[in-house]
């Protein structure tokens, strides 16, 4: 899996990729991330990248030609252009199946924008698939764009190590959250393992953490279509 990330701050992913799950990935090449700095295509000897926006306003927007030279320049880069994603809070909300769905293309070419955000021909004119990590506004797109990263590489196969630790957590084959789950001590300052765990009985614990876990959707995330939570028995 390859991802190109575009921002006028390369160096903000510096110490990210030299972390946990994604270097291992990246050591075991199962992972490429590259990173690119809009500015290295800007014109002139400042290498001006923004400017105010016509009609008036706050802040400034990223230009469109540095950033439609570089979006050309980095497709070319790898053996086939990636799926161009562009991080804003005016996209498509960031859920598991939309995950699922960036996983399924080997490369994805990430936009972070800055200032006040992108000129608009720069949505028109190079179609990138919209993606907002919520609803606020973050300083630019390279967090929301290292969440991305994050939630995808976890369905890369390889990546974890166990393969089916994915399949059980939060909305990975539906949108209800996970189970709740516990380790030793037994008893912490009073607070006990529901005893069904220690039993071992497989299917008694299947069937807790069923109910469970549709019991605290229901309780956390109500909103939820009542399609997402199965008919469990309360016996």
């Amino acid at each position: 899996m390859r991802f190109d990330v575009l921002t006028l701050f390369p160096d903000l992913f510096e110490s990210y990729l030299q972390q946990s799950l994604l270097k291992k990935a990246i050591d075991r090449g199962l992972v490429e991330v590259h990173r690119w700095n809009f500015r290295n295509w800007a014109d002139g000897k400042h290498q001006s990248v923004d400017d105010k926006p016509y009609g008036g306003g706050p802040g400034m927007l990223l230009c469109c030609q540095p950033v439609f030279d570089c979006v050309e320049a980095v497709q070319r880069a790898g053996q086939a252009p990636g799926r161009l994603v562009m991080l804003t809070p005016q996209g498509r909300r960031l859920d598991q199946p939309l995950v699922r769905e960036l996983a399924e293309s080997p490369r994805l070419v990430l936009m972070c924008g800055r200032y006040e955000g992108f000129d608009d021909r720069i949505r028109e004119g190079l179609a990138p698939l919209e993606v907002s990590v919520g609803d606020f506004v973050t300083n630019g797109g390279e967090v929301p764009a290292m969440l991305v990263i994050d939630a995808v590489i976890r369905l890369v196969p390889g990546v974890l190590g166990d393969e089916t630790s994915s399949k059980y957590e939060s909305f990975a084959e539906s949108e209800l959250l996970e189970y709740p789950q516990y380790t030793r001590p037994r008893d912490f300052r009073g607070m006990q393992v529901p005893e069904v765990l220690i039993e071992g009985h497989h299917a008694k614990i299947a069937d807790w953490r069923a109910r469970a876990s549709r019991l605290r959707t229901q309780a956390v995330r109500g909103e939820l279509p009542a399609s997402a939570t199965p008919t469990i028995s309360e016996d």
